[in-house]
């Protein structure tokens, strides 16, 4: 693996994504999709105390405390072959830390499961620094449109796997905190909107990008 480009700081936003090797599907369905996010509950703790593997069968015995945390989730989307975080770095080396346990937890599942060899995730994860709150709120709106935008569903509320469930008030997940991106707009309403006026546009941007260079 390469060195990272973009330093990952304590207090700052990051774009966090990766995808599968060779675009296989990973997130399959219902069961590795809770299964994952299981498992990002788990890995926001500084100090698991003990494999995630052991923890689910045991979850009396190592009740999760998120007092303290490596990250905090802004947003979050599952795609069949790859997923997006914003993350914001609570600690030091929080987010490699984080995204390590993490997805090498999920990849020992998925290996395991479906008899694969070798890899699940390409290389390193992919970071980008958010420098602004209008990156911030457009890189939202991005990651709640990429299901809308894969035709998976037409709605990004008919979407159970990303953090809109949270931003519309439909989940309470503990793991996303929607209070950074909010405080851009008056209510709920006005980012809904947000997110629904750039619907049609971003999948003409997908449907067409194959034909531009780069």
């Amino acid at each position: 693996m390469g060195l990272r480009k973009t330093i990952l700081a304590t207090g700052e936003t990051y774009h966090i994504y990766n995808r599968s090797v060779a675009g296989i599907p990973i997130f399959r369905g219902d069961r590795e999709c809770k299964l994952f996010l299981e498992a990002v509950k788990f890995y926001l703790q500084p100090d698991p105390p003990t494999r995630f593997s052991i923890f689910r069968t045991s979850k009396e015995r190592f009740p999760i405390k998120l007092d303290s945390q490596l990250v905090t989730i802004i947003s979050f989307s599952l795609m069949p072959n790859h997923y997006h975080f914003i993350l914001r770095q609570e600690q030091e080396n929080g987010i490699k830390k984080f995204i390590q346990r993490l997805t090498n937890s999920f990849a020992h599942y998925f290996v395991r499961k479906y008899r694969k060899s070798g890899h699940v995730f390409e290389g390193n994860f992919k970071a980008v620094h958010i420098e602004t709150n209008e990156q911030l709120v457009h890189l939202s709106r991005y990651i709640d449109l990429n299901p809308v935008t894969a035709y998976l569903v037409e709605e990004p509320d008919d979407y159970p796997y990303s953090s809109y469930q949270v931003y519309m008030e439909k989940e309470s997940l503990e793991i996303v905190d929607p209070s950074l991106v909010l405080s851009q707009f008056s209510t709920r309403n006005d980012y809904k909107k947000f997110v629904l006026d750039q619907k049609d546009y971003q999948r003409r941007l997908e449907e067409i990008k194959h034909l531009t260079l780069e």
